[in-house]
């Protein structure tokens, strides 16, 4: 697994979740920058993703849902916030509505997302900040990090098995 460390922080409304990856920096990159690599791994096991909008540029916009073992639809979207390849992504995101209209019900949480490289390998940390304790514990008690863990865990494939 490639999951190293979660850290939950409720004083400072954070989740901090660290990964190595056997890859270079800009291989992991790729993972975020392309959405047909993405869709390999956003979503834990059995709710695939879908990005049907992916714009990485600040001021853009993704748009995915994930797909239920029944196959409900679950929206979501993010506004790149920074974009400094190879190494840091920022993004708001949130749930969104079947058409991808920001819902703002559970707030608008922000994710960032640092690469680095570590003996020949990349150290993915990914910190998700969140709007107050209340969003805190209810999107933890939807499964975040759990979702999120097993969802990074699909990495691992995805570099075996492919160069780019």
């Amino acid at each position: 697994m490639t999951v190293t460390h979660v850290h939950k922080d409720p004083d400072a409304l954070t989740m901090v979740i660290t990964a190595e990856l056997e890859a270079p920096v800009e291989r992991a990159w790729q993972l975020w920058a392309d959405p047909r690599q993405l869709e390999r791994w956003w979503g834990p096991p059995g709710y695939p993703a879908t990005f049907v909008e992916h714009d990485l540029r600040v001021g853009g916009r993704a748009v995915y849902y994930m797909t239920s073992p029944e196959g409900e639809r679950h929206y979501g979207w993010w506004e790149f916030l920074a974009v400094d390849p190879p190494r840091r992504l920022e993004v708001h995101d949130g749930f969104a509505d079947d058409a991808g209209r920001p819902n703002y019900d559970l707030g608008v949480g922000r994710m960032v997302i640092t690469l680095a490289e570590r003996a020949g390998r990349t150290e993915m940390v990914i910190t998700s900040h969140f709007p107050t304790p209340e969003a805190m514990e209810e999107m933890l008690a939807m499964g975040q990090e759990e979702g999120m863990v097993q969802a990074i865990g699909q990495i691992e494939g995805i570099l075996a098995g492919s160069a780019s």
